[in-house]
């Protein structure tokens, strides 16, 4: 991955998480974070992955977040001096599941093992 793309992931992470935290508003009891951004070849695209707790409420966060993206896209297109900015799209961060199964895994095997 060049050098410039890793620029702008983190660059994407870090507003995008500013933008989450001052203007978008879940519904209590649900805790969305950002755990990265990637970003195309091209620099059209930028895919922001969330993570939600309870997962139960994956969903409807996808559904606020996506709400207020055409918002948040006008703040990033200001805020960023680049062409192109890339156009976000956020993506549930399915990376916590399997290390959750395989701690799982693990328990299993160890109480099999006593």
């Amino acid at each position: 991955m060049s050098e410039r793309i890793l620029k702008v992931n983190k660059l994407l992470r870090q507003e995008v998480g500013k933008l989450i935290l001052e203007d978008v508003d879940f519904p209590a009891g649900m805790v969305v974070t950002i755990i990265r951004a990637d970003t195309s070849p091209d620099l059209h695209y930028g895919d922001i992955y969330v993570s939600v707790m309870p997962q139960e409420k994956e969903e409807e966060a996808l559904v606020v977040l996506n709400e207020d993206i055409y918002a948040m896209q006008q703040k990033i297109n200001k805020k960023l001096h680049m062409k192109p900015v890339p156009m976000i799209r956020f993506r549930l961060d399915l990376s916590g599941d399997k290390a959750e199964r395989i701690i799982e895994i693990i328990r299993e095997n160890e109480e099999r093992g006593r």
